[in-house]
């Protein structure tokens, strides 16, 4: 594995660990990412949940987290350290603010499209802006609207394919259809932002992401062109994520056919394991009696059947009988917990022994 950089942000291993919530990727486990090379990513879903004690108001419990949370972080981390923030969030914009005024490294934002999200620096900040996306369309827009409107060039783009856990940006039909696979959509993206790459005069690094799991789904991204892998499921079995270890757990017992889509009231469809829960949730047998925090924008609990953040708090906290845990497709390969430092070493060597992943389109991209 080579390093690549996000602006002036230099990595030692091309691996962005990816923003998990509820909980499941804070300040312990992104500072350990951090310090072996990558890019450590703490989710700020749910954060007003976790620090409810500091404040009853979600908002300002959620604001006061995210600042706790990058303080542990960098006093832990010598390395990169970024933000995971959903467009979809109510409080989308305080946790932009405020990560960008804590001096978080890198925002990834994605659930959405972030637009406006260069409208949040100011001359001072130091914060690298990347949004996520599941299509060469949706690159593009934003791209085009941050040039035109901010004269800003996404610092990288994450490009995230269907086999991701939890929340996907695809309409469920298209989830198993191997044209919008990572290796479909990925050397098209590189074609595509080709010519805005020399327009501007600098590349814009991709980092590939969804169902990553070992070296040989790293290698083969890198081999078709991402600067960088994003993996979110393959850190949930290490001592330092910050989930507990219940919820480790349900990804060590989990079988292949555990895995499912469900309906988020997100909205979108959602990777997740099998539990009680879900089970009575298509059972008809679960019904929210109120909105709590109004956490999602597009999220109207008189027709959800259940609290979003709440189902995966219970489950970071290891109760599967009141929530779920969301999981990538591969999360059924997980035999132990390791270190992050293993995990990571892991993969290097994995990459590193492997031989070049042949594919035809790569030529395109030369």
């Amino acid at each position: 594995m080579s390093e690549f950089s996000i602006g002036n942000l230099k990595l030692s291993v091309p691996i962005v660990q990816g923003g998990m919530g509820v909980g499941i990727s804070l300040s312990g486990l992104a500072s350990a990412v951090a310090n072996e090379g990558g890019v450590g990513v703490i989710s700020c879903a749910g954060l007003g949940l976790l620090y409810k004690k500091h404040s009853s108001d979600y908002l300002e419990a959620s604001i006061f987290g995210l600042k706790e949370e990058l303080r542990k972080a960098k006093e832990k981390a010598k390395g990169v350290i970024g933000v995971n923030i959903m467009v979809a969030l109510s409080n989308f914009k305080d946790m932009v603010q405020t990560s960008i005024a804590s001096k978080a490294d890198v925002i990834f934002a994605g659930a959405g499209l972030p637009l406006d999200l260069p409208s949040f620096l100011t001359k001072e900040s130091i914060t690298k802006l990347v949004p996520i996306v599941s299509s060469t369309r949706a690159a593009l827009i934003i791209c085009e609207k941050w040039i035109k409107n901010y004269n800003y060039i996404p610092d990288a783009i994450v490009l995230e394919g269907p086999k991701a856990g939890g929340h996907l940006g695809y309409k469920e039909v298209q989830i198993s259809d191997n044209h919008y696979s990572l290796e479909e959509l990925l050397p098209d993206l590189l074609m595509n932002l080709k010519s805005l790459e020399e327009k501007v005069g600098r590349k814009i690094p991709v980092i590939a992401g969804g169902g990553i799991y070992n070296g040989a789904d790293a290698k083969k991204m890198l081999d078709l062109g991402a600067s960088a892998v994003q993996l979110g499921t393959r850190f949930v079995t290490t001592d330092e994520c910050d989930a507990s270890l219940k919820f480790k757990q349900s990804y060590l017992n989990a079988q292949e056919s555990d895995i499912t889509i469900i309906k988020s009231p997100v909205g979108l469809p959602g990777r997740a394991i099998l539990s009680k829960f879900l089970e009575r949730v298509s059972s008809g047998l679960e019904k929210p009696k109120k909105c709590p925090f109004h956490c999602i924008k597009t999220c109207d609990y008189s027709k959800s059947p259940y609290c979003i953040m709440v189902a995966l708090y219970n489950a970071f906290k290891g109760n599967f009988n009141k929530g779920y845990a969301f999981a990538g497709s591969n999360a059924f390969k997980a035999e132990r917990i390791m270190s992050v430092k293993e995990t990571i070493q892991t993969l290097m060597e994995e990459v590193s022994s492997l031989p070049a992943y042949s594919n035809s389109k790569i030529t395109l991209l030369k």
